[in-house]
């Protein structure tokens, strides 16, 4: 018996390891370096989550450039998730009519820049692909001759409705009151036995600023009603407040710009030299209206499509803190960076200044960024070293509820709320 029990636990040891290792990396990433300026949005609204309602006029817009003399012919697949993200167990044609591909037939060359590029853009769903259910979607696009080398990969949703979700946001925490942390709080609602068993069916993820590294997923509410459902004094919903997002613009590359002491062209391209930013941990909070992260693509000196005369810059990033903090890495956050820090994300600590600096490649435009810092061993980026938390702080928060009924093969996504902070 003994022995049983011993094979039984490594069974299910060996189970949990092969399942972890078995889990798909479904993260938005840009594995090419060409592509920049990756732009997932509402075609209605570039300024609020990229949710799609089921069976409306809602449509998803991507834009993208790769950077090159000669055109690139390319294609895009879509790949159903469930509510953690990775692929569901149904079939491309549960999820997508006809062929789970498409030819990405829109692209234009820049016009009078000197960085060469060509400016992609499609639509979803179109005559060529259809959503036919609910849920999470990575998106994949890659070269139509090499299907397999993906350039870049991104997240959207579809939500089919039949549920109210209503978010709330506070500063009167259950840690504390007024101080560095928002509480959110929501209720679901729905009609009498349109949902079986509400305790077990539903699983609802909340985002802040649509960052994915401090997402959190609550399964069972605080309470259960014959219409509704509470998720309520839950301290895994406490977020720090973090600070408004910093901004700069470089729409205009021969007058001043918001938060750019100069840009000077130096062949063969523009570079943009941002102000010097400083630790804002120990400031009190100022109010400043953002965009929650987002960008968007300007020359105000254009003459026709800012999707082709915007230029790209060197944009120099430096942040003085007077010496190197130990114990973690500093890295940029912002939509720019296509929602999850990568490697090009990662500030340099440069020791004769005793400044991080970064020097990133982007598009003329408006954009909102903020300094995270990344505790070694740590995949969460922490606000209070660098930014600071006030509760004060205006803060988007996205809150997706998932149903999934016993028997059912997939997460549906069935209602989505929006909230802000100190509104």
């Amino acid at each position: 018996m003994k022995h049983r029990l011993i094979i039984s636990l490594l069974c299910c040891l060996l189970a949990t390891a092969a399942l972890a290792q078995n889990q798909v990396d479904t993260r938005p990433h840009v594995f090419d370096n060409n592509v920049r300026s990756l732009k997932v949005c509402l075609a209605s609204n570039m300024y609020i989550p990229p949710v799609l309602m089921m069976n409306s006029d809602d449509r998803l817009l991507v834009n993208f450039d790769y950077l090159d003399y000669d055109v690139h012919y390319l294609r895009y697949s879509v790949t159903h998730c469930n509510a953690d993200w990775q692929p569901s167990q149904l079939v491309e044609s549960e999820y997508v009519s006809g062929f789970n591909y498409a030819d990405i037939e829109d692209y234009r060359p820049s016009e009078a820049t000197y960085v060469h590029y060509y400016n992609y853009q499609f639509a979803l769903p179109n005559a060529d692909m259809k959503l036919l259910v609910s849920g999470n979607y990575l998106l994949s696009v890659y070269e139509q001759d090499d299907p397999d080398e993906i350039l870049f990969q991104t997240r959207f949703s579809v939500c089919e409705g039949g549920v109210g979700v209503f978010p709330q946001v506070t500063s009167r925490t259950d840690v504390e009151y007024n101080n560095r942390f928002q509480q959110v709080s929501f209720e679901v609602r729905y009609k009498p036995n349109q949902i079986k068993d509400p305790y077990d069916e539903f699983t609802c993820v909340v985002t802040q600023n649509s960052r994915m590294d401090n997402a959190v997923t609550v399964k069972r509410p605080m309470m259960v009603s014959v219409d509704h459902v509470t998720y309520d004094h839950n301290r895994d919903l406490i977020f720090p407040a973090g600070n408004e997002f910093r901004r700069f613009e470089t729409v205009a590359a021969h007058n001043i710009n918001m938060g750019v002491q100069s840009i000077r062209y130096y062949e063969p391209m523009y570079h943009a030299i941002l102000m010097v930013d400083e630790p804002r941990n120990e400031t009190q909070y100022l109010y400043d209206k953002t965009q929650f992260g987002r960008f968007t693509i300007r020359n105000a000196e254009a003459f026709g499509e800012n999707a082709l005369e915007a230029d790209y810059m060197i944009t120099h990033f430096t942040l003085n803190t007077n010496g190197k903090l130990n114990g973690g890495n500093v890295w940029l956050y912002g939509e720019f960076l296509n929602g999850y820090p990568g490697n090009q994300a990662l500030m340099q600590y440069d020791a004769s200044s005793g400044c991080y600096t970064a020097d990133l490649l982007l598009k003329q435009g408006a954009y909102n960024y903020m300094y995270l810092w990344v505790p070694d061993g740590t995949s969460v980026g922490q606000t209070s070293r660098i930014e600071g938390d006030h509760y004060e702080t205006v803060n988007e928060y996205l809150v997706t509820v998932f149903d999934r009924p016993m028997g059912e093969r997939y997460d549906r996504l069935v209602g989505y709320g929006v909230a802000y902070s100190g509104k």
